[in-house]
């Protein structure tokens, strides 16, 4: 490590362990999801069901265990189809906080599943559908009860932080779909904090539309392959490329920390399939990288993984 990258790895480590922002910075972390956010639900997204049915994001909120102050509070019913014919995006309850030192924009997304319309002669229907869609609905609901828990946790450290009148804190929730293919939908639960510091987490949630199940990331390798040595040498080879391309990034490699090295990906390694196919692995901030680099994505590519891929 040069002497450049060594004090500039010491400045982030420092950064990494008491990191501090002020309410101005928070403020246009804000601004900045705010925006990515109303760019993303202008984008529009093709059907994700090649002969049956399909799944989709919603944001849904149940926000009832936020506190009633009146006209800090704000919500609307709203029911959008997106994502074509057979998925429909609902807005059960949207409910915004701020009193000018708390606030909260939480949307919690449910997924939902449509029912298919005989009167659609594009879908063409086989005997394996019925038990897929069953199969789908399952997996919907339980992704909804693990989106709901993970939600709920969040706001109930919302209300404790509430308790500290001069304290500071913002609380955003909300939902993406990042990946749809005729086999593949995925949806991003991005889950962002501040109180001081700002820390952003993601979960994705991949569903197979063959099988109706939720896909994990060994589904998608012949059994036996050595898929995690394959894909963690992958990412290590792109954060030397970009640390070389680029002094400001940097990453938990061949450091002067080495328990903080990565080592290699899991099985519970989030992911997700882009539309070309490749798979991308998904960091949240402080995993593999200081917290300024925030959530990091390597994409795989398909080339490096067809000798194990199904």
């Amino acid at each position: 490590m040069t002497d450049n990258r060594k004090e500039s790895w010491d400045k982030m480590k420092h950064n990494y362990q008491s990191r501090h922002m002020s309410e101005r910075q928070v403020e246009e972390m804000k601004n900045i999801i705010t925006k990515a956010k109303a760019e993303n639900q202008n984008i529009r997204r093709s059907r994700i069901w090649k002969g049956c049915v399909a799944a989709a994001a919603a944001a849904a909120v149940t926000l009832t265990v936020l506190p009633n102050t009146s006209s800090d509070i704000a919500y609307a019913m709203s029911r959008i189809p997106v994502l074509g014919k057979w998925v429909e995006a609902v807005t059960l309850v949207d409910y915004e906080y701020d009193n000018g030192s708390h606030s909260a924009d939480i949307r919690i997304p449910e997924l939902e599943v449509s029912e298919p319309d005989d009167s659609d002669m594009e879908v063409t229907y086989d005997t394996a559908a019925p038990d897929i869609q069953t199969t789908l609905k399952k997996t919907s609901e339980e992704i909804n009860q693990e989106i709901k828990s993970i939600s709920m946790k969040l706001i109930e450290e919302f209300k404790e932080g509430l308790k500290q009148v001069e304290g500071y804190q913002s609380m955003q929730v909300s939902s993406e779909v990042v990946a749809t293919t005729d086999d593949y939908f995925t949806l991003k639960l991005i889950c962002f904090q501040a109180a001081g510091s700002g820390y952003e987490e993601n979960h994705f949630y991949t569903i197979d539309l063959n099988t109706g199940e939720r896909l994990q990331l060994k589904n998608l390798f012949t059994e036996g392959s050595d898929y995690i040595s394959i894909i963690s040498e992958q990412i290590k080879k792109q954060m030397k490329e970009q640390m070389a391309a680029d002094e400001n990034v940097i990453y938990n490699l061949d450091s002067d920390i080495p328990e903080w090295d990565f080592k290699s990906i899991t099985e519970e390694t989030s992911f997700y399939l882009n539309e070309s196919g490749e798979i991308v692995i998904c960091f949240n901030e402080g995993d593999v990288a200081p917290m300024y680099m925030g959530c990091v994505e390597f994409v795989i590519p398909n080339e490096a993984l067809a000798d194990i891929r199904k």
